[in-house]
């Protein structure tokens, strides 16, 4: 099924994360675009690209409880509810795949510990006493917006919420996050960036809430890559290049909520066999051909998309008069009313 260190496989992840990294940029620019209109209406109107609701998970998150709870899609930014759906269901299904193949961060990140390591020549790893309690930051972070959203907001204050003025322009607030950040943000950008020179994903593997809730759905995943002993030559090479800095080369199965399912692993092994993903089949595993992770990863993904575009949700209900209500008095910095 494999020959040993398969570069194939990891040039096919870098192909998929730079296809959803271009996407990214142009629904990054669409967005931008869309907003510009509006605050300067001899601009050309735009049409909202829906999936920058990909960059509201703490409202998709909301969205997924108001839907459990009253069979409703929200209507104001019901892209982030399929968007959310899909991606924790990918976990379920492929580990966190999303992370190692899609997620624009997650391959900002392996571009910055890349060139690091480049630049230095040397991996840098933090001390076990340093790094255990800073891998349970994201886990706690993740447990506030839990405990906040599914315990302390009820559907009847989700409601209210959703009718909000904040809540229609979250996605510009989350816009101008990058676009008019503050001298703090800045800085904070440019030490996590610094740090993730150094640090392998030093965001993802410390800070990221919603990939800690992402590895404990991937703990569920029938996909599990598995070492085989007999046919391991020890070589470490499987450990050395693992993003997550799993001790692969010593695990016999690999079930950890920090695993990417980035495949990095399988494709490094020079030895054929002794690193394989496998499904669990009744009461068995069987072997599957690594190239079908990226294609179920993606076709669950996008399962959920053509979900959300075939029952009429995806596309937010706010009408253009409302944005061009909203839009402008939050430039304002505060209530205004339409531009004449």
């Amino acid at each position: 099924m494999k020959s040993g260190n398969d570069r194939t496989l990891r040039f096919t992840r870098y192909a998929v994360q730079a296809f959803f990294m271009l996407v990214t940029l142009w629904i990054g620019w669409r967005f931008y675009g869309f907003v510009a209109h509006f605050e300067n209406p001899s601009l050309p109107q735009v049409e909202r690209p829906p999936s920058v609701d990909a960059f509201l998970p703490i409202g998709g998150l909301m969205a997924a409880k108001y839907f459990l709870f009253t069979g409703i899609v929200e209507p104001v930014h019901p892209a982030g509810f399929f968007l959310f759906a899909g991606i924790v269901t990918s976990a379920l299904v492929m580990k966190k795949g999303f992370c190692g193949w899609i997620c624009p961060v997650g391959t900002i990140s392996q571009l910055l510990w890349m060139a690091g390591e480049k630049i230095t020549g040397r991996r840098f790893v933090m001390p076990a006493w340093i790094d255990l309690p800073l891998r349970g930051v994201k886990y706690f972070l993740m447990f506030l917006f839990v405990m906040a959203i599914g315990i302390a907001m009820s559907p009847n204050m989700m409601v209210l919420f959703f009718l909000s003025d904040y809540y229609k322009t979250v996605d510009v607030l989350m816009m101008r996050f990058f676009t008019d950040m503050s001298t703090v943000t800045a800085w904070t950008l440019a030490a996590l960036g610094a740090l993730s020179l150094f640090y392998k994903n030093f965001w993802c593997r410390y800070l990221c809430p919603y990939g800690a809730l992402l590895g404990l759905a991937s703990m569920l995943s029938p996909f599990k890559i598995r070492r085989n002993d007999d046919k391991c030559v020890h070589c470490r090479a499987c450990s050395r290049h693992c993003p997550s800095q799993l001790e692969v080369e010593k695990l016999g199965v690999i079930s950890s909520p920090e695993c990417y399912g980035c495949l990095t692993c399988v494709s490094r092994c020079p030895s054929a066999g002794a690193l394989e993903m496998t499904v669990r089949v009744n009461e068995g595993r069987r072997k599957v051909n690594p190239y079908v992770a990226p294609v179920v990863l993606v076709a669950v993904f996008y399962a959920f998309i053509v979900l959300g575009m075939a029952t009429g949700k995806w596309q937010t209900a706010i009408p253009y008069e409302e944005y061009r209500r909203v839009i402008p008095a939050l430039s304002a910095g505060e209530p205004g009313e339409a531009p004449d």
